[in-house]
Formats: C-alpha cells, structure tokens, sequence
C-alpha cells in the first residue's frame, strides 16, 4: 500500500497522570497583586510570605483559671497562702510577694515572682485563704513568650490558600490586611441546539430530543467554590461560527476558557475545530472514565491583557463533566491562582464491599459512598449520565486501569470535600 494514501496512526490517550502533568506545566500564574482586609481574604492566594512582628504569646500566661504560686511556697502538697491578688486575663498583677498567691484566670499574664500555676479544682478557698492541694513544678500550666510564634517568624508562606484557619493565624499576629493574587477570571459556555434552560420550556414540557442543561448549574457551582469571577456566554449555538465567535469574545477579558459539550469527533462537534481556528488545542482525549474527551488549548486574545487564554473543554454528559472538572479543572485553576502546594487531592485507603469483576483499560472513577461498617458500596450504574450517583455517593475510586474489583479488596477513595474546594 502506498504510505502517502495510509491515514496517520492515531495518537494513544494519555493517562490521567500524563494528562494532570501536563496541565499543571503549562499553568502561568495570574501575576495582579491586590491587597484586601483580612476579613476578607477567605480563600484568596497569598502573593508574598507573611511574617509576625511579635511573639505569641507575647508575655508568659496561664492556660489554666487557678491559682499562680511560687513553686517552692507549696512543696508540702497542703500549703495554704494568702490571696493577695486577683488577676483576670488582659490585666497586670503586681509582683508576686514570698507565701502569697494570685487568683488567676485563663490567658492572663503570669505576675512577676510565680513560677506556677495551679488550677482550682486541686485548691480550697476560705476567705483569703487558698490551701494548696498539690506539689506544682516550675513550669506547670504556664504558656511561654514566643512558644507558639517567635517575632519574625513567617507564619504564611507565599502561595498558600486561605482558609478560615490561615485568616485566624493572620489576625493573632495583628495583620488586618494580606497582599493576595487577583481572582482567576473564568468564562464559561455550553453546546448543543439541545439544551433548555430550567423554567424556558414551554408550559414545563420539553420539547423533543430537548434536555436541560444541567452542567451549566454545576460547573458555575463548582468555580464558585474556587473564588473565580465567572462570565457565562451561556448556550452557544452547534455552528463553527458561533463557537468561534465565543470563543473570541470569551479570551479578551478571561484567563480561562472552559466549555461543555461538542468535543467528540462528530459533524456537530465544533469545538476541536473552533479552538483550533482561534488558537491551539495541546492535549485531546484521555484514558479515563467516564471523561475521555477532554481538551486543553489555549486562544488567541485580542487585547492587552497578554497573548492567550487557557482553554479546557469538558465532555457533555453530566457526570463526565463534573469528574473532569473535579480531577483536572479544579487542581489547573489552583495553580492558575498561585498555589504552589499540593493541588492534588488526599485519598484514602478503604474496603470495597462489592465486587466489579469486569476490569476497564481505561482509569475508572466510581461513585462510592461509606457504609456503616467502614467500608464502601458501590452505586449500581456508574453511567455517565447518572447524575443522581454523584449526590448518592460521597466520593470515588480511583480504580485503575486493568484492575478488577473483588468483595473486601482495598481501594483508593477520594472524598468529594476534598475535590470541590
């Protein structure tokens, strides 16, 4: 046979760890620095580390309510001291004088002279009188200057994600503001002259081959949950020149791209043929499932902010497009906001109490979810349009390829808290 009539050999489907590296190389990071109040940094991206200028504590103090004492006034386990003085927490006591002790309350800084505390249940009060039920060491329930947080010390690094825990640390060491990257600016749009909007068909019936377009709720919902600033270009019609039209107007203000639907190899699927006319398509299809045809690419801006937005098209079938998202989207977006952490999601090890005997050659990702017993069952159709198996389930196997399922086999499950966030 001629070999300039032979068709090329098609290229092999990259794994889903290929097709994850390669994701995260290409990512550039949005490079717009803001400064925002601290109160409202909740899951921004630092742009710079962040350093305390003060110790916490920032003065030695109990973290008991109780009595503070010098150690060496209370070696017989029954001393009795006099109270002195009283002292609650953002309050100075007075030097603690020899056969004395201080009332004392949790956070309160340790008076001068004290070398202990003792907290209340272990003592008797009778007027001011404390008897001293316990031989206290040096030491005891007082928190030290700096044990925490030492002056200088940088508590957040550049490229972490904030989270309620991040903003908290923030504010114990008096930030009120935090210089952060910019939101990640994210177009959306979906294909197919089949979609209905909710509450669009007439007297509630669809029409004929009409379905609604469930992926647009979820994957708003979804970029939602990662702080981006969506534009949604909504329902574009099955045309290349609609698509291409999109796609144009969809680079000019937006660093990301992502559309659903229309990118098989059918008459109808315009959207391989769309971004390559506007720019470039870097990785098509994968050897997973459900989600095999999934593309990344990029499209050529006209404005001034830079050459290229990125582009990622998700499959149409509902559940295919909310598990691309979650194993590739969510971990390129990330990147694309800074995070210079782990992106990837942890997994855990857990028993399958079910069997799949039929192995896949492609890498599988099951709606799961756990059962009373620890253990994991299996929702009965993994179609990927079996929306309702990702509100049953908690998570997925990751199961992979090759590899069959018996009744007690240890799998891999991630949680879908860890995928949505």
């Amino acid at each position: 046979m001629n070999g300039t009539n032979e068709k090329p050999a098609p290229r092999p489907m990259l794994s889903v760890r290929e097709a994850l590296d390669t994701l995260l190389a290409a990512a550039r990071p949005v490079q717009d620095i803001e400064r925002v109040p601290t109160l409202e940094a909740n899951g921004r991206v630092l742009a710079a580390d962040q350093a305390s200028t003060i110790d916490v504590p920032s003065a030695d103090n109990t973290s008991m309510d109780g009595y503070a004492v010098r150690a060496q006034d209370c070696v017989n386990g029954g001393a009795s001291l006099r109270v002195a003085q009283r002292i609650p927490a953002g309050h100075v006591g007075e030097p603690l004088e020899p056969g004395t002790a201080a009332r004392i309350f949790t956070g309160a800084m340790i008076p001068l002279g004290a070398d202990a505390v003792v907290m209340q249940e272990q003592c008797e009060l009778a007027g001011d009188t404390v008897t001293i039920r316990h031989t206290p060491k040096s030491g005891e329930w007082i928190r030290r200057t700096g044990e925490d947080i030492q002056a200088g010390a940088v508590i957040l690094p550049a490229g972490t994600r904030l989270r309620s825990q991040e903003l908290g640390l923030a504010a114990s060491v008096g930030l009120a503001a935090l210089p952060v990257r910019r939101r990640l600016r994210v177009a959306v749009f979906f294909t197919g002259d089949e979609l209905t909007m909710p509450g669009e068909a007439p007297g509630g019936v669809l029409a004929p081959g009409a379905i609604y377009n469930s992926n647009r709720f979820t994957l708003r919902a979804l970029l939602e949950n990662l702080g981006c600033v969506i534009t949604d270009f909504g329902i574009v019609p099955d045309s290349l020149e609609a698509t291409r039209d999109t796609l144009r107007a969809a680079a000019r203000e937006n660093d990301l791209i992502i559309t659903s639907g229309g990118v098989s190899v059918g008459e109808e699927d315009h959207i391989k043929p769309a971004v390559e006319a506007e720019g470039q398509l870097n990785m098509w299809q994968i050897a997973v499932k459900p989600g095999k045809p999934l593309a990344f690419g990029e499209v050529r801006r006209e404005s001034e902010h830079g050459k290229s937005a990125f582009f990622l098209g998700l499959p149409g079938n509902p559940v295919s497009s909310f598990i691309t998202f979650l194993l590739f989207v969510r971990p390129f977006i990330l990147r694309l906001q800074g995070v210079t952490g782990s992106v990837e999601p942890r997994a855990w090890q857990l028993r399958a109490d079910f069997s799949l005997p039929k192995a896949d050659r492609r890498n599988e990702f099951l709606r799961a979810r756990l059962n009373a017993g620890g253990g994991l069952d299996l929702f009965p159709n993994q179609g990927s349009g079996v929306l309702t198996s990702t509100v049953w389930g908690d998570g997925l196997i990751d199961n992979p390829p090759g590899r069959s399922i018996q009744e007690g086999d240890i799998v891999r499950f991630i949680p879908f808290a860890e995928l949505q966030h």
